[in-house]
């Protein structure tokens, strides 16, 4: 029995490449002044944390988005973990840091889209292609994911700066238990709040609710969720995997029973460690991650 065991589980585990367990190098978002920052503290500064595998068979990179509510940012679980996970697996990954409350919109939105300008620019720097560029949010950060995927922009050629020159579009996404709508009758209040104010215009709630933005443009995407999650409604991913349908945009959704919220890689739970495994499989068929070795 222990014998099959062995077997069956070494059958589903990936040969792992070896990759960093710890960033190699940081980089910051902005090269010199922040727009609109409020201090010289981190916490006023995007950065983006590198993981870069010993090899990159695809050619692919993740900018990874962590949640916490526009509060926070979740760095280890949603953050450092998910980068080793990928770069373990020989794509390279990039943490953001995000600026959260006291700032509001537009900073967390506009330090995604300009990380994913300045990733592209250095593509042949870290070994991928500008084309396989994906981004991966959990919660608020899926948030900040739906509007990389929504409101996308192929560059501003107005900008004296050329990497705004660059596109911000990624070219997949992947939705962990994510906040899509802004909507008090769907969204999450603390995001939403944290993000827009206790008083969010209108015009600003439609626009920042990515449900109502899919187009046949927007990127593939993967969503999990789990159906009793008590803090962001899994009525979030249903609406963005509605809306993906009705666009003909590709999109693979599992939505697991039971699962609280803030889950992960979900390593400790193996009723929800599938997840991960489906992500998986999901990126070797779209060549985003090369075939597991046999």
């Amino acid at each position: 029995m222990r014998l099959f065991a062995l077997t069956l589980l070494l059958a589903f585990t990936p040969a792992l490449l070896n990759a960093q367990t710890a960033s190699s190098k940081t980089l910051n978002v902005y090269p010199g002044t922040v727009p609109g920052a409020q201090g010289r503290a981190a916490a006023d500064r995007p950065t983006i944390d590198v993981y870069l595998p010993s090899a990159n068979p695809t050619h692919s990179a993740v900018l990874v988005i962590p949640g916490g509510s526009y509060h926070e940012v979740v760095v280890d679980r949603e953050g450092a973990a998910p980068a080793q996970w990928l770069a373990q697996r020989g794509v390279a990954a990039f943490v953001l840091h995000y600026r959260v409350a006291p700032y509001r919109y537009p900073a967390p939105i506009a330090d995604a889209e300009r990380a994913m300008r300045l990733l592209r620019s250095r593509a042949a720097d870290f070994g991928f292609a500008p084309d396989h560029l994906g981004a991966w949010g959990f919660s608020a950060g899926g948030h900040v994911t739906s509007i990389l995927a929504t409101l996308f922009d192929s560059g501003v050629p107005a900008s004296q700066d050329p990497i705004e020159h660059i596109s911000d579009r990624p070219d997949f996404v992947i939705l962990a238990y994510p906040v899509i709508s802004m909507k008090p009758e769907t969204g999450h209040a603390n995001s939403r709040e944290n993000l827009l104010g206790p008083l969010p215009d209108p015009a600003l709630v439609a626009l920042l609710s990515a449900e109502g933005h899919v187009t046949p443009m927007s990127p593939p995407a993967f969503v999990f969720a789990t159906n009793d999650d008590d803090v962001v409604p899994s009525k979030n991913s249903m609406l963005y995997v509605a809306a993906c349908q009705s666009a003909g945009v590709p999109v693979e959704f599992h939505m697991f029973e039971h699962g609280h919220h803030g889950v992960d890689l979900a390593e400790q739970l193996p009723a929800l460690h599938l997840w991960t495994m489906l992500l998986e499989s999901w990126m070797r068929q779209n060549q985003w991650m090369a075939p597991a070795a046999q």
